[in-house]
């Protein structure tokens, strides 16, 4: 599918003309950069672009440190406040609007998190643009492709606004090197407080297990767990292979385990080496968080969901099934390219 994207107010010829530069809006958490943004950076440098970095935050100096030595960053904007502790879309956008005006970037991108699509939004909305969001290929500056219906199906989209602010898939972008760079660094006054919002505090749970969207290896439970009690089954697992745990829909929904463990389209998107599903039926909707891991094991008693025409969804595979296993569950195993 192929798809023009313009609003009709601002037309994009004139931004392939100028010197192509972008803009990447660092995530972190003040210790350091998230992979996603160093996803964002190898997208960037994609585009053919001088590629700029924004810090936002309070201490975030170590996060500048490291920023500066990723390969491809020519230059590091550092903003420090009060206001930018918790990262607010409200006050952040106005720090991104006054780096736009003073340096007229072509193209504005963060990562497909939870603060790239609460963030980017906005600013495409103030700059009265269209943004291009979940961002999997770059073909050219002005020329990306996305999926749509839940991952099956590819469209790509001509932008022809003069600034491109697009959000991309990390996982479909390896992550920029994070030593040999040398960007020069400068700090930005930050912008007047919005007051549009107030952060009030974050309660984390500290876990010895990887982080999920980042985790080599994934074991995720469905419906077919029955309870969240049994979900201590796939911690164990998981304890003894290093691996982060995910969820379906279906399980979060039936309040098994909490919602920021959901892996598909509306949860979290992974990508690891090895993905171990248990008890998951398999909706579209879930194999869009995870289609692009290498290898598949499915646990499950009912027939195989993932992968039901292997000669059309796989390039390569090894289909393997048995009844004499003790753990109550039918298995399937499945290698993907």
């Amino acid at each position: 599918m192929y798809r023009a994207l313009s609003t009709g107010r601002q037309k994009g010829t004139p931004s392939l003309r100028r010197f192509l530069s972008a803009l990447v809006i660092a995530e972190h958490d003040t210790q350091q950069v998230t992979p996603v943004t160093l996803s964002a950076i190898t997208a960037a440098k994609r585009l053919g672009a001088d590629v700029s970095c924004l810090v936002a935050g309070t201490n975030c100096s170590k996060v500048a440190e490291e920023l500066a030595k990723v390969q491809g960053v020519s230059k590091l904007f550092v903003a420090q406040h009060e206001s930018y502790k918790g990262f607010l879309p409200e006050e952040l956008t106005p720090l991104v609007l006054e780096a736009q005006k003073k340096f007229n970037f072509t193209h504005i991108c963060a990562g497909a998190s939870a603060f790239g699509k609460s963030l980017l939004p906005r600013i495409a909305a103030k700059l009265d643009v269209a943004p291009v969001s979940d961002v999997i290929e770059i073909k050219s500056p002005d020329t990306f492709v996305r999926t749509i219906y839940a991952g099956n199906a590819l469209c790509t989209v001509k932008c022809e606004e003069s600034v491109k602010v697009f959000s991309i898939r990390g996982t479909s972008f390896e992550a920029a090197e994070t030593s040999g760079g040398s960007a020069s660094s400068d700090t930005v006054a930050p912008s007047a407080p919005a007051g549009l919002s107030e952060w009030l505090h974050q309660s984390l749970t500290k876990s010895d297990r990887p982080e999920l969207t980042s985790a080599k290896v994934v074991v995720s439970g469905g419906r077919g767990l029955k309870s969240g009690e049994n979900f201590k089954l796939l911690y164990d697992l998981a304890d003894q292979l290093n691996a982060a745990v995910g969820a379906s829909r279906a399980a979060v929904d039936a309040g098994f385990v909490p919602n920021d463990m959901q892996v598909g389209q509306t949860g979290k998107i992974v990508a690891p080496e090895l993905y171990i599903a248990v008890g998951i039926s398999g909706a579209i909707q879930h194999l869009a968080g995870m289609k692009d891991s290498k290898w598949l094991f499915h646990f499950n008693r009912n027939l195989p969901q993932f992968c039901p025409h292997p000669q059309k969804s796989l390039r390569k595979g090894v289909f393997l099934s048995t009844n004499s296993i003790p753990f109550p569950f039918r298995w399937i195993a499945c290698g993907l390219e």
